[in-house]
């Protein structure tokens, strides 16, 4: 027999003979399984790499053009009088042209999703930003735009928050 404070809304105050209003109780409190599966990236994070994998892919592109102008012309860039890091502009042509392509791949890669290119992507984005640094006496405000690009795609490929299960 029920208790008269169990007859209104399906609570239960401990039970009654069938249980009813126990599991009704359990049904309302209990938050409802879900059978999707559960997101692979999420937050700023996930945003984070794929722009960082856009900015990898248009940065090498960029860097190749960037090469194939210091090969292509000695004079396109200005020359630097007496400097450490001094390499002909023809040898950083090269050097854009190459680490661009690779940078390029592997933006692409990122875009994709595979997993591998992610790890690739934060070392060659160290190197991009190490070869920028030594580049800055020949073109300054671009030299800062790419450090500030690289490490904000180190940034985002080290903060992917993706769960460990989902990989």
């Amino acid at each position: 027999m029920s208790h008269p404070a169990d007859a209104g809304g399906g609570h239960a105050t401990g039970g009654t003979e069938h249980g009813t209003e126990h599991h009704a109780y359990a049904h309302h409190t209990a938050p409802p399984r879900s059978t999707a599966p559960a997101p692979r990236r999420n937050g700023w994070a996930s945003a984070g790499t794929m722009l960082a994998g856009v900015l990898l892919l248009v940065e090498g592109v960029l860097g190749m053009l960037q090469g194939i102008a210091g090969i292509a012309e000695d004079d396109v860039y200005g020359e630097i009088g007496e400097y450490v890091f001094e390499f002909s502009v023809s040898t950083w042509g090269w050097i854009h042209l190459v680490l661009g392509l690779l940078v390029a791949l592997i933006g692409a890669g990122i875009i994709s999703g595979a997993d591998w290119a992610k790890a690739v992507g934060v070392a060659l984005a160290a190197l991009a930003v190490i070869a920028n640094f030594i580049w800055l006496p020949y073109q300054p405000v671009w030299a800062v735009i790419s450090i500030a690009i690289g490490l904000f795609v180190i940034w985002a490929l080290c903060t992917e928050d993706s769960p460990p299960a989902a990989r």
